[in-house]
């Protein structure tokens, strides 16, 4: 007898836009986010608040698309950068991630490069303009 994965409790009717539903009728839907429980979710967002360095953050991003399919690029933003409002967080479209996980990723890890300031330099530095001369 084989257990299955814990899946996510959806939203209550009409507080989200996820799609999980429609995700759940195809039958070869990508069910990997769903994974992402209320609990792992808490987890993730404290792991994104202490992040060490930018090789941290990038190990992050990678095991988040490995594990939940959530692709998430995080760069400098078009305008100049005064604050960590202005380094650009993006997440790709992704059925079944909900709307206040698809909020609160961001924020969290504005937060921890407010915690290690160090970490958004070398991320400018990784985008610098003058990298490739």
């Amino acid at each position: 007898m084989t257990a299955s994965p814990l899946l996510r409790q959806p939203c209550p009717p009409g507080a989200c836009d996820c799609g999980r539903e429609q995700l759940l009728a195809t039958s070869d839907g990508d069910l990997r986010i769903l994974r992402l429980t209320r609990q792992e979710e808490k987890r993730l967002l404290e792991r994104l608040e202490n992040i060490e360095s930018l090789s941290d953050l990038e190990k992050l991003q990678q095991r988040m698309y490995e594990q939940l399919g959530i692709r998430l690029d995080v760069a400098p933003g078009f305008n100049e950068v005064r604050s960590m409002r202005g380094i650009a967080i993006h997440i790709d479209e992704l059925p079944g991630l909900c709307r206040k996980t698809r909020q609160s990723l961001p924020t969290a890890i504005r937060r921890g490069l407010e915690k290690h300031p160090e970490i958004a330099y070398r991320l400018l530095d990784a985008h610098d303009l003058f990298r490739n001369i």
